[in-house]
């Protein structure tokens, strides 16, 4: 598995195991605990060294914690991610204690005194204190709770604020082959100042994968919350009809290098200039041997055109990174925007 420096001294895998799909308030499919144990040393050992969770993720730095404490001579091969997501209703009188609070929780159920990379989200710009509470978490890394800190799901102006504080380490977004926000502005200004750039997303759920080639619209039923959000996606992205035409495409492309579609989508963003590397949810290690896949699948000119073909023929998804999942009551209604007060205040 390749690995890539962030930082001096930091390194992390070029595919990191996202912990979303763990999470109780995901899907309808309960965790067993030894299994998601077991199966978290097989991507270690596969080289997927870092761990993606977040604050919000209802048990999933709870399920990492008890794998670092079963396994911890595993603890200097592995890289936490972790995400600080303030409650919707809390942002105008967050203060720096109770910045505090949430991420000793983490430090607590991870098992660690430092978090590798905390990652920052602010759901309300109109609610203008996000530099003051990012200011926070910089104040935390000054006293060695936070080693690196990072943002999530930031636009790209009010990047550029947070820019004229401390560049963070990285920010992750969505970015796929359906949904190239990211290449309206955030790409290159990640790459003008040196910040990692981490997609997530880049399988659209599930959705860019073998299982939905040929697949009539009134036959998808979405079996979990990323399926519903990436669904909006398809119709932004230029409707059902497109979505088959790429995933056509994609399986043209796998078939000539003994790959899934789903190693394909992934493969095209991290080969992206401005990618550091994907972020991949993963419930099981079903489909570890396709993620293993992705670093060493390179496309060439002929597969690019391709997928290129489909793509000039999409008209969406318009504007910034977030943006619709901030401003469009069709995509921001599915957001859980209040999760830390189910553990607090």
């Amino acid at each position: 598995m390749l690995t890539t420096a962030l930082a001096p001294g930091y390194r992390i895998s070029r595919v990191i195991k996202g912990g979303w799909q763990l999470s109780c308030g995901h899907g309808q499919y309960a965790i067993e605990m030894s299994s998601a144990i077991e199966n978290m040393h097989a991507f270690v050992q596969a080289g997927i060294t870092t761990f993606d969770c977040g604050d919000i993720y209802i048990g999933v730095e709870e399920l990492i914690g008890e794998f670092l404490r079963q396994n911890p001579t595993l603890r200097p091969r592995i890289q936490l991610h972790t995400k600080y997501v303030p409650d919707m209703d809390r942002l105008s009188s967050l203060t720096e204690k109770d910045t505090e609070l949430v991420i000793d929780r983490s430090r607590v159920r991870l098992g660690v005194d430092t978090l590798d990379v905390v990652q920052f989200h602010w759901w309300d710009y109109g609610v203008d204190r996000y530099r003051e509470v990012y200011e926070h978490l910089l104040q935390l890394q000054q006293r060695g709770k936070i080693r690196h800190v990072g943002v999530t799901n930031f636009d790209v102006p009010h990047m550029e604020k947070l820019l004229q504080i401390q560049n963070p380490l990285s920010i992750q977004v969505q970015y796929s082959l359906l949904d190239r926000r990211p290449e309206h502005g955030m790409t290159t200004l990640c790459q003008e100042n040196n910040v990692a750039f981490l997609a997530y997303g880049t399988v659209a759920g599930g959705l860019l994968s073998d299982k939905y080639v040929g697949m009539k619209e009134c036959n998808f039923v979405p079996a979990n919350r990323s399926l519903v959000k990436y669904r909006l996606i398809v119709d932004e992205f230029g409707g059902w009809d497109l979505y088959q035409a790429l995933l056509q495409a994609l399986e043209h492309i796998a078939q000539k290098y003994f790959v899934s579609i789903a190693t394909i989508a992934s493969a095209y963003i991290l080969q992206q200039p401005a990618v550091t590397a994907v972020i991949i949810g993963a419930r099981d290690t079903t489909h570890l041997p396709e993620n293993i896949a992705i670093c060493s699948t390179s496309l060439d000119t002929d597969d690019l055109d391709s997928i290129h073909a489909v793509l000039q023929k999409s008209q969406g998804p318009l504007g910034d990174v977030y943006h619709l999942e901030r401003y469009s009551d069709r995509h921001s209604s599915i957001m859980q925007k209040s999760n830390n007060s189910l553990f607090m205040y």
